[in-house]
């Protein structure tokens, strides 16, 4: 299996360099497991577990590999499975903040574009804006797929993809039906090869079904939707990242309940350009938009260009980023801490050991 054709590229050419020169390969992280990964190397599809070294001195989970992220891999002789010593670095990560904590979770890394897939019959406009805005804080470009359109009347559908068009600003909107084939001619020309695209949206959306259709069979297992309220159901239950056929890479991800931002100041901000843009009209250069005077958004609003809710909602992300921002200066100080410990409690234990010698 070639590395170019798994996303390999300059970057993590020389961020591997002194690990080459020490007898090590690169491999990329497939799926994980509970306690173990699948990633794909030159020699193929492999098992590899963290190295104990590498876990000891890990101080937070996020350090962790990830799916899509380059690892240092050493194959065990004789055995078939590989161990991993060290993550590369990142060029792109989709994070969010863990369920019910307070750490960083990566959901999917060093991708290239991200399909933000919902249904058309069950459309949140105020969540897909929380998932645009942590798409561009990702470094990601992404887009915008609709599925279900086979279960719509036409101008329902076209009404509910203006509303999304709206939201998405500069971003591509495809309608599509993984039933009638309807759009997806059109979105296939998303994928390349070599690329990562990642597939992210709420559970029973139709992320695997997608994935089956460019597959050009059923290698996913999809559920049908329920007949009461045609909403599909939960099926994906962890994060994969495929080779397809035509050389593209695909990530399929679980749906996720809850969408925390973990940072977001640039995120929220590109993904509110229409309201950025009306903030330059403003008289105040730190305009808030709620009470000042001759407030270019607020004049919007009133006259029916900016949805009161979009600045709702905009207001919303940025109170969260900003909490965000400020949380995580106090947490980086405590792990660089943490991590200080860490090295002290190993230079205590060598010196000992040398000590005994």
């Amino acid at each position: 299996m070639e590395l170019i054709h798994l996303g390999w590229g300059a970057e993590f050419e020389a961020a591997f360099l002194k690990f080459g020169q020490a007898g090590l390969e690169p491999a990329r992280v497939a799926v994980q497991h509970r306690q173990a990964y699948g990633v794909y190397s030159q020699r193929g599809e492999v098992s590899a577990e963290i190295s104990g070294r590498f876990r000891h001195e890990t101080a937070v989970a996020s350090d962790f590999p990830a799916v899509g992220d380059w690892v240092v891999i050493e194959h065990l002789p004789r055995e078939a499975k590989c161990v991993i010593h060290a993550v590369l670095p990142r060029r792109t990560k989709f994070s969010r903040t863990a369920p019910g904590g307070v750490e960083e979770q990566v959901v999917a890394a060093n991708i290239d574009d991200v399909a933000l897939v919902a249904s058309l019959t069950a459309l949140n406009l105020r969540r897909l804006e929380r998932y645009l805005a942590l798409v561009w804080e990702s470094g990601a470009s992404p887009l915008v797929v609709l599925t279900k359109a086979d279960l719509c009347a036409d101008p329902e559908a076209a009404a509910a993809t203006q509303q999304v068009c709206a939201v998405a600003g500069s971003v591509p909107v495809y309608a599509v039906s993984n039933e009638t084939g309807a759009g997806l001619d059109e979105l296939r020309t998303c994928l390349r090869p070599g690329r990562t695209l990642a597939l992210l949206g709420p559970s029973g959306v139709g992320k695997s079904s997608l994935i089956n259709r460019w597959w050009g069979e059923a290698r996913l297992e999809v559920q049908p939707v329920r007949e009461r309220d045609q909403k599909g159901r939960h099926t994906t239950t962890r994060r994969q990242l495929f080779c397809l056929p035509d050389g593209a890479l695909v990530i399929d991800t679980p749906g996720m309940r809850e969408l925390q931002l973990w940072e977001g100041v640039v995120g929220v901000e590109d993904a509110f350009a229409d309201v950025a843009e009306l903030a330059r009209g403003c008289r105040f250069q730190d305009c808030r938009h709620e009470t000042e005077p001759d407030c270019a958004v607020l004049q919007a609003v009133q006259d029916g260009a900016l949805e009161q809710a979009r600045l709702l909602s905009h207001r919303k992300l940025q109170r969260e980023a900003a909490y965000q921002e400020q949380r995580h200066d106090k947490q980086a100080q405590a792990e660089t801490k943490k991590r200080h410990r860490v090295i002290h409690k190993m230079a205590r234990v060598i010196k000992r050991e040398r000590d005994q010698e």
